[in-house]
C-alpha cells in the first residue's frame, strides 16, 4: 500500500500543469491577440519598390536570400524586375535607401513575429554605428 499517495499525486497534478502550460496560460491568463504593428513606410519614396507591396509583405525574405545568392556566389550585381526595370541587387544601398530607419521599419515586424533575420550579421545600417 503506498501511504503517500495524496502527494504523489499532487506532485503530477503540478507537472502536469507545468508542463501543459504553454497551452493553456494564453486562453486562461492572456489578453488575446495583439494587433500587428503600424509599419512607417519611406516619407521619401524614390520610386516603386522592387515587388508590389503585398508581395514584399509576404516575400521579401526569399527575394533578399535569392539576391544574397546572386551576388554572392554568381556576382551578379543587378537584376531586371517584372516591370523591366532595372535595380541594382544591394540591402544596404537599395533597401535601405528607401527604407532608412531599420528601428521603425525593420525591427517593428521583426520584434512582433520574435525572428531575427541574419541580414544584420554582415551588413550594418550606418545610421545606428556606436
Amino acid at each position: 500500500m503506498i501511504y503517500d499517495k495524496g502527494k504523489i499525486f499532487l506532485g503530477l497534478a503540478i507537472f502536469l500543469a507545468l508542463v501543459a502550460s504553454p497551452f493553456w496560460y494564453n486562453p486562461v491568463f492572456g489578453t488575446g491577440k495583439t494587433a500587428p504593428p503600424e509599419v512607417k513606410l519611406p516619407a521619401k519614396e524614390k520610386g516603386d519598390c522592387v515587388l508590389p507591396k503585398a508581395e514584399m509583405r509576404s516575400s521579401h525574405m526569399q527575394v533578399i536570400y535569392d539576391w544574397r545568392e546572386t551576388v554572392v556566389r554568381g556576382g551578379g550585381r543587378s537584376v531586371v524586375l517584372p516591370d523591366h526595370r532595372e535595380m541594382k541587387m544591394s540591402l544596404s544601398n537599395t533597401c535601405l535607401g528607401c527604407h532608412d530607419n531599420k528601428k521603425e521599419f525593420c525591427d517593428a515586424c521583426h520584434g512582433y513575429l520574435a525572428v531575427k533575420p541574419f541580414c544584420w550579421d554582415c551588413h550594418f545600417n550606418p545610421k545606428e554605428q556606436v
